[in-house]
């Protein structure tokens, strides 16, 4: 165990983090995170299910019937910065000198993710505007910068803090869709789902994001102005709430030889805990039912129809799927069940929730059958949506033993699976499916109580990685994700859903993609 100084000891409470805390935190740099142990990937009928079109419109119709009985909410984690976008063009900036030899290779670099690429096609952006109007507050043309190539000084302008500033925005504050008469931004298009799913019996739809805190009164300004339109445009009023990431989820940094990574005045080094930190901004909401989906995973209206389509099957799914097993809990509960009704439980717990049943569960007494699908069943519940993998790189979904020899469904990042295994790589190569974070969570249980989601958590499930600062090497611990390891205990179902309904904005060539364009374009 490290002592740590009185000094250390004042940072810690000020940071709301208990020592005990800190010194499991360097016990896990010690000893390091265990590989995912992957059992069988998730597959078709095998852990991910698959509904016909007239089943998905019966779930429609259930969600659409029965939503005004449930307190519900779109959570959209937004805090993280958007400089991944710009990697290729902050390189750019660096790199590029500006001679004939230069110029006339970017122009004819006919590569998608390319920088040429991108200011062939500048003006299909949705920030073309903005950019065109920030280049007159400093006196400049963007035609004019474009018909001589000051290719350098257009980058700049988007990039830099000087200009649009996209380089340091969250992704929300991006504009990334263009209409006839508007220009969206990234967190106009969610709340404009959020009014077609999330709308109450009063006519609110509630939306949550999560943001950092230099960028709180930014989004403040912009939902100011963009909310009335909405507002006006689908006769609603929005409910809309922001937290940040809490300083107490924050993890220590330690050097390579596993002592805490100092700065220079000698205060401990603290690093945000990556999104699985919010889990804590989760559970602290109180709503019933929360959709969760990633900020750049939207596309524009003329898309729209079949995100919604299965948001609302999943949303029918889940309030189908609670309904009964709150009615088996409250038969569980009593603990006076008949053969025939313990049967009947075992069968919906292993072909509704997909819940693996041990082979000792036969020998169980009928106390201990009862207390063990009690347990099983009287957890948080999530649907996911899960689409075709196509090549996307990161996670997907697989059957896992956990250390206790556990079965359950998990969605497993790539940095979790031990890939120098061949058993494992044989595994992981036989996957069909990919997250697209398309998620759908019960956060009451039976009686009507919250659960404390932190009561679900797979501490082992945590990242490592090689950071550096001030020229030093250091290692960064990640928590466990929020939908990987933060969720790990809780009953988890995998829907397939189409790849219409997964649009993801990784760099800003992907704005030009069919998918995120008008449709003429």
């Amino acid at each position: 165990m490290y002592h740590f100084n009185q000094a250390d000891l004042h940072q810690f409470e000020g940071k709301g983090i208990n020592s005990d805390l800190i010194n499991k935190q360097i016990e896990m740099f010690i000893k390091g995170f265990p590989f995912i142990k992957l059992v069988a990937p998730a597959t078709a009928d095998h852990g991910v299910q698959r509904f016909t079109e007239s089943e998905i419109d019966d779930l429609i119709q259930f969600f659409d019937e029965f939503k005004i009985n449930y307190d519900i909410l779109k959570f959209v984690p937004a805090s993280g910065a958007a400089s991944r976008m710009f990697k290729h063009l902050f390189e750019f900036v660096q790199l590029f000198g500006g001679t004939k030899g230069e110029i006339i290779a970017l122009e004819n670099d006919e590569d998608f993710n390319s920088v040429g690429y991108f200011l062939k096609n500048i003006r299909r952006f949705a920030f073309f505007n903005d950019l065109k109007t920030m280049a007159q507050t400093k006196n400049l043309d963007i035609e004019s910068l474009i018909v001589n190539k000051s290719y350098k000084d257009i980058v700049q302008l988007l990039i830099s803090d000087d200009g649009l500033g996209y380089g340091s925005l969250p992704k929300a504050l991006l504009r990334f869709h263009s209409y006839e008469d508007e220009f969206r931004f990234a967190i106009e298009e969610h709340l404009v789902e959020a009014a077609n799913y999330c709308t109450n019996e009063y006519n609110v739809a509630k939306v949550h994001f999560t943001i950092s805190p230099e960028h709180r009164t930014k989004f403040e300004e912009v939902i100011a102005v963009v909310v009335p339109n909405y507002e006006s445009l689908f006769n609603i009023r929005f409910e809309i709430n922001f937290s940040e990431q809490k300083p107490s989820t924050d993890t220590i940094a330690v050097d390579l030889s596993n002592q805490p990574f100092r700065n220079d005045d000698n205060s401990v080094l603290f690093r945000p805990g990556g999104h699985g930190a919010l889990i804590e901004n989760l559970n602290d909401l109180d709503e019933e039912i929360v959709f969760v989906k990633n900020i750049d995973n939207i596309v524009p209206d003329r898309l729209r129809n079949e995100t919604y389509r299965y948001k609302k099957a999943i949303g029918g799914l889940l309030m189908k799927l609670q309904d009964q097993t709150f009615s088996f809990l409250d038969l569980l509960n009593d603990g006076f069940l008949e053969e025939d009704e313990l049967e009947e439980i075992v069968q919906f717990t292993k072909e509704q929730l997909m819940i693996d049943i041990p082979e000792a569960f036969a020998g169980f007494s009928e106390i201990e059958k009862i207390d063990f699908l009690f347990g099983q069943l009287n957890r948080p519940m999530r649907i996911c949506g899960m689409v075709k993998n196509e090549g996307e790189p990161g996670g997907g979904p697989f059957w896992v033993k956990n250390s206790e020899g556990i079965v359950s469904l998990q969605i497993v990042e790539s940095s979790q699976m031990n890939l120098k295994d061949v058993h494992q790589a044989e595994i992981v190569s036989m996957s069909t499916h990919f997250n697209p974070v398309d998620l759908v969570c019960g956060m009451y249980d039976f009686q009507g109580d919250k659960f404390d989601l932190r009561q679900f958590v797979d501490s082992d499930t945590g990242f490592i990685s090689v950071k550096s600062k001030d020229g030093r090497n250091l290692k960064a611990l990640e928590l466990p994700g929020l939908w990987n390891g933060a969720m790990a205990d809780w009953i988890t179902i995998f829907v397939e859903t189409p790849i219409i309904t997964f649009n993801p904005v990784k760099t800003v060539n992907d704005l030009l993609r069919p998918q995120h364009q008008p449709k003429n374009d």
